[in-house]
């Protein structure tokens, strides 16, 4: 499969990219038809009236179609609660996870939340989010949470996950590997978490092994530095944490995306060039830069040029390819 791609289709297949505007524009011609992404992300900025949104996934996918490039992932965080872009009256609003009690709770959030998605072109909801509150700590995402109990967020995780997957979307869960002890919000600084591999055992890794279970279909990596993990790298930049803990150790074979490379944890401690060289080294599948800038374009040079000159990492990539396209390939039309 990802020997019929070309140099610059396998590197930007491996984009998740922002853009502005909420119709199809020169813009998005330039990162379909140019750099050849896998895939963009919908944000308010993006979005209109319904009949609007269908217009612009269909827009994108035709011109991608037009220009000999697979089928895009059109990506968007619709958790409910705190974290929703599509709103009310046009669309189903729900409390969050904080409210989500039950089994038929998530079960209802998600088959509604799937149709609404599935009706507007839309294929991939990062969500659910599986991060594993502390009663004792004012976390960065109390109000994101299922909550404290690691079996229950597993439970109520895995009911969205497979309804979401059976209903036609791609799910992504988020953020590998546990988030719910920060209080620094890494979309500003870059949080450090120093409990080691068996408090993560016990706790906040268990809702991710229900989900590789479940056979979600993606996981999304934190921008955390777990000091006792990788005292260098964030799990979103991290061989130890992306590669040896989840793929190796913890067997799973979907797709690893990071954040948003854009956040501050990232752009304020790593140069752009060094993140997508480890990135790579980490196995990880998709880069995410979620807003209009020239870090897309270097972003795909980047890519471009280490998987030119380095024969281990084209084949990794191609690999990367490969569970992209099975990821595309799963989602029903």
């Amino acid at each position: 499969m990802t020997t019929k791609f070309s140099l610059a289709q396998k590197a930007g297949q491996r984009l998740m990219v922002g853009f502005d505007g909420k119709s199809f524009n020169s813009d998005l011609e330039y990162l379909i038809g140019t750099l050849k992404v896998g895939g963009i992300i919908l944000f308010s900025r993006n979005l209109g009236l319904p009949d609007h949104i269908r217009r612009l996934c269909s827009d994108v996918q035709d011109y991608a179609r037009s220009s000999g490039q697979p089928p895009l992932i059109i990506a968007i965080d619709q958790e409910g609660g705190q974290v929703a872009r599509l709103k009310a009256p046009f669309f189903s609003e729900f409390p969050g996870n904080p409210a989500v009690k039950t089994r038929d709770d998530a079960l209802n959030f998600a088959r509604v939340t799937a149709s609404e998605l599935r009706s507007i072109g839309v294929n991939m909801n990062y969500a659910p989010v599986l991060d594993v509150t502390r009663p004792d700590i004012p976390g960065i995402m109390a109000g994101r949470s299922f909550g404290s109990d690691p079996h229950q967020v597993a439970a109520l995780g895995t009911a969205v996950i497979d309804t979401l997957e059976e209903n036609g979307i791609l799910s992504v869960a988020k953020h590998f590997p546990g988030i719910g002890r920060t209080i620094l919000d890494s979309h500003l600084e870059l949080p450090v978490v120093k409990e080691d591999q068996p408090d993560l055992d016990s706790c906040d890794l268990i809702p991710f092994q229900a989900a590789i279970q479940s056979r979600v279909s993606g996981i999304m990596l934190s921008h955390i530095l777990y000091e006792k993990l990788d005292p260098l790298w964030p799990a979103s930049l991290s061989v130890s944490i992306a590669r040896d803990l989840l793929r190796v150790r913890m067997q799973y074979t979907g797709l690893v995306m990071t954040d948003d490379l854009d956040m501050g944890a990232i752009t304020r401690h790593y140069a752009l060039d060094t993140a997508v060289d480890q990135a790579l080294l980490s196995e990880i599948d998709q880069i995410l830069i979620c807003h209009k800038s020239p870090a897309i374009e270097a972003a795909f040079e980047q890519i471009q040029k280490r998987i030119r000159d380095d024969a281990s990492l084209d084949a990794l990539s191609d690999q990367s390819v490969q569970r992209i396209m099975a990821a595309k390939n799963r989602i029903r039309s």
